[in-house]
């Protein structure tokens, strides 16, 4: 036990000795963006005000209100952002930018995400600062996720919105993500059927959402009333069968997240599974995945910076919970590289635009948001940076 001890820390140190690499000078970067957008933002009562993407060659932001599922990453980044710089205007802003968002705790839910509406905004705020008023709105948004969830199936609906043309309950990989919220609301709120319904979820989802290689559909559909799975299909990706790269993130940060809040052994197996064929399966050096693994384009198509982002932040995370040292060096080797590769002149908007990433895919098969720089891209870059930052500091 000793000697894995002294391996571990051994081989932690050198990782640490040989970085070259430097996040905070790239959180810098990404407050230095943020300040430029914020001087650029619609005014008050102008419609729709919350940045959500800049298409390529473009430089202005398309903007969306609450109800967009992007609308909570902008204010999610600006807590990051004063949480790392102490510069109130970050507070002022997110805070401002919370306001618009709080409806959602108070409507019928309409579709899954309001996880990545809520707690990636009022999550970090409440984080940084114990308002009351936000870990109000934390829960009963959570309540209201919890509407949508069916227990003959053993999943949230994420889409209602399909159900009429799917003809059947449908479940998204990304709705992993989503579970965050419910399991801070059982943990803090004292609510235990949130747990339940989120660790249902994750357990329905490791049983019918992955092939016997481990990669991930993007939606699984099943029998309302029965919750027999039907079959997985796409809706992002280049086809049913294929890996569908940010879908494949959304997997690798969901079970990460699912193993810290339940500390149950199948979700940290499981998250390392999704994450080994990821990683197995890249194209090159670069660590920046095309928009899907599989679509018979490459290398004449477009890569996704957003998944990187998403499966860097997972990374150092699932590395903490790794006994393996060997295992441990791979995951944080690979996503410190990410990282780097995301912050090169190639990745970085610099002034290009006011993001912080270029060459993001939104969703391909319809042209949407197709070699752009879109939030939730940056909201995962920069969560990777602070986190990086801490492992370096902690070792």
């Amino acid at each position: 036990m000793r000697k894995l001890i002294t391996t571990c820390l051994s081989m932690c140190l050198a990782w640490t000795v040989q970085a070259q690499f430097n996040p905070q000078k790239e959180i810098d970067y990404c407050a230095n963006q943020a300040l430029k957008t914020i001087q650029s933002l619609p005014k008050e009562g102008q419609g729709k005000n919350i940045p959500r993407s800049i298409d390529k060659d473009k430089t202005d932001w398309r903007y969306v209100d609450y109800k967009d599922w992007c609308s909570g990453f902008w204010s999610g980044a600006l807590w990051y952002l004063y949480e790392d710089t102490k510069n109130p205007e970050f507070k002022v802003q997110a805070k401002r930018f919370d306001k618009q968002l709080k409806p959602l705790s108070q409507e019928k839910a309409f579709d899954h995400d309001l996880g990545f509406q809520i707690f990636c905004s009022y999550g970090n705020g409440y984080r940084l600062t114990a308002d009351a008023s936000y870990k109000k709105v934390i829960l009963a948004t959570a309540d209201t996720l919890a509407t949508l969830y069916n227990p003959k199936v053993g999943t949230i609906l994420s889409w209602p919105r399909e159900v009429k043309k799917f003809g059947a309950h449908n479940t998204i990989i990304d709705n992993m993500i989503n579970l965050e919220l419910l399991f801070w609301a059982a943990k803090y709120g004292k609510h235990k059927e949130l747990y339940n319904i989120a660790e249902k979820h994750a357990l329905t989802t490791m049983k019918n959402h992955f092939r016997d290689d481990y990669t991930s559909y993007h939606v699984v559909l099943y029998d309302s009333l029965t919750g027999k799975k039907i079959k997985g299909i796409t809706h992002q990706g280049y086809a049913d069968h294929t890996m569908w790269a940010r879908g494949q993130s959304w997997a690798i940060y969901g079970f990460t997240m699912c193993y810290r809040f339940t500390k149950n052994p199948q979700f940290l197996d499981f998250a390392q599974k999704v994450t080994d064929v990821y990683l197995r399966n890249l194209p090159d050096n670069s660590l920046i995945p095309y928009w899907d693994f599989n679509t018979p384009e490459i290398p004449n198509t477009t890569r996704d910076a957003s998944a990187a982002a998403v499966t860097a932040s997972s990374l150092f995370e699932l590395a903490t919970y790794i006994k393996s040292p060997t295992k441990k060096a791979l995951y944080l080797s690979k996503a410190k590289k990410m990282v780097e590769s995301l912050s090169s002149p190639e990745y970085q908007s610099r002034k290009v635009n006011n993001a912080f990433l270029l060459h993001s895919t939104g969703n391909r098969p319809i042209n949407g948001e197709v070699d752009a720089s879109i939030i939730y891209g940056d909201y995962y870059y920069l969560e990777a940076l602070l986190k990086y930052k801490k492992l370096l500091k902690r070792n």
